[in-house]
């Protein structure tokens, strides 16, 4: 059994940024964007759970599928060969039983913790969900806000509670089940190597500089984003077609795609919550 952890973030916060990192950490030349691994490097990927339980999930309600979540982490983290580090969007919530959706230390033993300033997140997921700005403010202000949690379709991945952009951090700072490393966007902008670094010293990966040197450069923006344009991505929503999951990349992008007014409400909605990230509220 090899260790498992979580890679947290609200969306569009840079969870495939940091997958890019950890994929391209032993390799001698840039990893193919579409070679990311989707599906067992995905807590909500649904073919892996239903393959777990053995049957199609689809008979299940969203209430079943997640009591049944736990189980299928601790067995998942149980055949591990290798460190496993698997992407979430879902919020730190509890079952209907009282279990914690993503166990415990028997499903991980730790959770590195992507966060992004919530004004710049906006711009980039109404982008991402095909929205306009105003949408994406409330969107991410309300706490029965989720991925997939539709009961009149079918989705392809298991439905992932968010609890708004608050809520989600919030949860997964206070649970006390789990060790916790965070990692912040701007950090990496600012020092990839550093930021980097501290996140496999929290996991106990060893890495030489060299190697984590060469991870962040095969995974610079440009170079993915070229790639995008190239090859398509994968895990892009179909409205964005052959480009635009990796848009602008930037720390700070707010401050020309946001009004006065979103601005503000954005703050007012969680100033609490970025002022305990370090984020400045009168930047």
């Amino acid at each position: 059994m090899k260790p498992t952890f979580w890679i947290a973030s609200y969306p569009k916060s840079g969870n495939t940024w940091f997958r890019l990192l950890l994929a391209n950490l032993a390799r001698e030349t840039p990893l193919a964007i579409n070679d990311l691994r989707h599906d067992a490097g995905t807590a909500s990927a649904r073919p892996v759970f239903d393959e777990a339980i053995g049957f199609p999930s689809a008979l299940l309600t969203h209430a079943e599928c997640d009591r049944l979540r736990p189980r299928v982490y601790r067995a998942l983290a149980a055949q591990a060969i290798a460190p496993r580090f698997v992407k979430t969007h879902d919020a730190w919530t509890r079952t209907d039983t009282g279990e914690p959706l993503m166990g415990g230390p028997d499903t991980a033993k730790g959770v590195i913790l992507i966060v992004r300033d919530p004004r710049d997140v906006v711009a980039s997921l109404a982008h991402h969900m095909d929205r306009d700005i105003d949408w994406t403010i409330a969107f991410m202000a309300d706490p029965a806000s989720a991925f997939c949690g539709k009961t009149d379709r079918q989705h392809h991945q298991l439905r992932q509670q968010l609890r708004g952009w608050s809520g989600f951090h919030d949860g997964w700072m206070k649970q006390d089940v789990l060790p916790i490393h965070i990692v912040r966007y701007e950090a990496l902008q600012a020092d990839a190597v550093a930021t980097f670094a501290a996140a496999l010293r929290f996991a106990k990966l060893d890495a030489s500089a060299d190697a984590i040197a060469r991870a962040v450069d095969f995974a610079r923006f440009d170079r993915v984003q070229a790639q995008e344009r190239a090859t398509g991505f994968g895990e892009a929503p179909p409205q964005l077609h052959r480009g635009g999951f990796f848009r602008r990349g930037l720390a700070g992008s707010w401050h020309d795609e946001l009004s006065a007014a979103q601005t503000a409400r954005i703050v007012a909605a969680h100033g609490r919550t970025m002022a305990r990230l370090g984020y400045g509220l009168d930047e």
